[in-house]
């Protein structure tokens, strides 16, 4: 099934619906959802699956309607919720227009007293835009945490960085968010190995009928930080001159394998960006070490250090590779 609006997402706009315009009929409610009468029938029955009344009343003036007395439940925040919420909004999404118009609703159901402050802060803070940021689509994400939920193997129509665009058979396993980014912990098939992919870079999901078993124990962060150092197409060894538990709190699990070497320590790995391995988790280590192997990285490190020379006044010879 192509991305697009979740059912998930359709159902609960078939709820709005109802609540709305009591004795809306299949007919007007396909045509409200953009959707075939049979799917129409079948969002309605996912809310009678989840336990909400929904009556079928037949005849000129029928259709559909909620159940006598069904409300949904106040959802109650505390003003120190309310502006944490507020502000954990504006700080993960900048100019997302649909976050925008499901904060603005539930800033108008908080009481009077906690909703001004909420909205004056949604008003006032002043955003600046992170430029690395990535616009994940809702649906798409909503379409892998689906496929992860039942098990289902999927193939993701996927654009790399290059631009280039590949379409892979995976067992979703988990959807991981990290520092911002949202991405998808599977295996690939046609690899046959694991495989994490960005979901702002994904297209499309196709269902398939095929399901999958996750492996036992799986730690989806901890397996995301892992696979994220491997399989890159510049390889990396760095020996640190210091003993492995003084050099193993600078290091984050992307930059690859830290293990012990006597009392020094060496890390191998790979990247696909070597000016950033040197410039952002290189220079952090405020720790002595050697690039042994990875001449991309050599040059990147030389880049660096020269530098860091010209801004105390030294001049360095050329930098070697």
């Amino acid at each position: 099934m192509p991305t697009g609006s979740s059912p998930t997402a359709r159902a609960l706009r078939t709820l709005e619906i109802l609540q709305a315009r009591p004795g809306t009929t299949a007919e007007q409610l396909a045509a409200a959802l953009d959707v075939t009468e049979r799917a129409a029938r079948r969002y309605v029955e996912i809310l009678r699956e989840a336990g909400i009344p929904v009556e079928s009343v037949r005849g000129p003036y029928g259709g559909y309607r909620l159940g006598r007395g069904t409300r949904l439940p106040p959802v109650v925040f505390t003003e120190e919720q309310a502006l944490g919420l507020v502000m954990a909004v504006l700080d993960a999404s900048t100019a997302d227009e649909l976050v925008g118009e499901a904060l603005g609703k539930v800033i108008r159901a908080l009481p009077e007293g906690v909703g001004r402050q909420a909205a004056a802060l949604r008003a006032y803070a002043a955003i600046a835009p992170d430029p690395r940021a990535a616009r994940t689509d809702p649906a798409t994400a909503s379409a892998l945490v689906a496929a992860v939920a039942e098990r289902r193997r999927v193939i993701v129509a996927y654009r790399r960085a290059s631009g280039e665009e590949l379409d892979a058979e995976v067992d979703p396993w988990a959807v991981v968010v990290r520092y911002g980014r949202w991405y998808l912990l599977c295996h690939s098939h046609r690899a046959d190995a694991i495989r994490t992919y960005r979901i702002d870079r994904i297209r499309a999901v196709h269902r398939t009928p095929h399901r999958f078993v996750p492996p036992d124990g799986l730690d989806p962060v901890a397996a995301l930080e892992q696979n994220l150092g491997k399989g890159w197409r510049f390889t990396t060894r760095v020996r640190f001159h210091a003993p492995i538990e003084q050099v193993a709190p600078w290091i984050r699990p992307p930059m690859g394998t830290l293990a012990a070497d006597r009392d020094r320590c060496v890390l191998t790995g790979s990247t696909r960006n070597p000016a950033m391995y040197a410039q952002e988790w290189l220079a952090a280590v405020p720790i002595d070490f050697t690039v042994e192997e990875g001449p991309e990285l050599r040059a990147a490190v030389a880049v660096v250090a020269e530098r860091f020379r010209r801004a105390i006044g030294e001049v360095a010879g050329p930098a070697g590779g």
